[in-house]
């Protein structure tokens, strides 16, 4: 038995050493990690277009080596990207549930919709949902204490079945005076932060998922498909079904006051 799993390490070892010999043989892959160390600060700083460009990049080192195996490396390379990205959530205090949802989603997203026509499109639809996810972490800088964790709250619980009501108690606080601070440092009433959140959050799963569009009202808590539909266009321009078949249309992006 021993000497079976000594001759197994042996394969294994043999078979490592041989990898790198190979490696070699490719110019343009030693900076691979630096690329890789690169991008993962790109994204972190919400730097979207040029961590579109750093990936491509990275995709040009794998198919050097993987040649005519370069979807099926790219495919597993996306795959890990997704566990490290959902690791450093995890890290920056996004809830365990959240960062494995995260990491789910984006399996989820690689096995459904990437394919060998389009995998250069999806490397940039991948970095904006990673953008997008990594943009909710940042800590919003309003004066009042109280309105900047009722908005890491909200994006930490967007999928709960939230209302005034119910952040207001969590945070001990009346549903008059939340409402009053919230609308004065954001700009937007509360409800409408709430439905801020959940339009943008719901594009992901109109765009990459097979889940119908009744579906996804019902996951982000609207009360039914049609007010799920006019305040979705509300903020996008388009219904849901016309952004799920138009992947050209731009994802809705709202952004937080600098300075108020």
């Amino acid at each position: 038995m021993q000497q079976k799993q000594s001759t197994g390490s042996e394969t294994i070892a043999k078979k490592y050493m041989s990898e790198i010999e190979i490696s070699s043989q490719f110019e343009g892959i030693e900076d691979f990690f630096e690329l890789e160390a690169k991008l993962l600060y790109e994204i972190h700083h919400l730097e979207t277009e040029q961590a579109k460009k750093t990936l491509h990049l990275i995709i040009d080192r794998i198919s050097l080596r993987a040649g005519k195996q370069t979807i099926r490396g790219v495919k597993n390379y996306f795959s890990v990207l997704s566990s490290i990205m959902a690791r450093k959530l995890y890290e920056n205090q996004v809830p365990s549930k959240k960062a494995f949802a995260f990491n789910a989603a984006c399996i989820d997203m690689i096995d459904l919709h990437m394919n060998d026509a389009s995998f250069l499109q999806f490397a940039d639809d991948l970095i904006d949902f990673f953008v997008s996810v990594i943009s909710e972490r940042k800590q919003p800088t309003f004066s009042h204490q109280t309105v900047n964790k009722v908005i890491l709250f909200i994006n930490d619980e967007v999928e709960s079945e939230l209302s005034v009501e119910d952040i207001a108690k969590h945070f001990q606080v009346s549903t008059s005076h939340l409402s009053r601070i919230f609308r004065e440092h954001v700009g937007i009433t509360l409800v409408e932060y709430l439905n801020v959140r959940r339009v943008e959050e719901s594009q992901y799963y109109l765009r990459h998922t097979n889940k119908s569009i009744s579906a996804i009202s019902k996951q982000y808590h609207f009360c039914n498909q049609s007010y799920f539909t006019r305040i979705f266009k509300k903020y996008t321009e388009v219904t849901p079904k016309q952004f799920r078949d138009q992947k050209e249309h731009e994802y809705f992006r709202f952004s937080l006051p600098t300075t108020v």
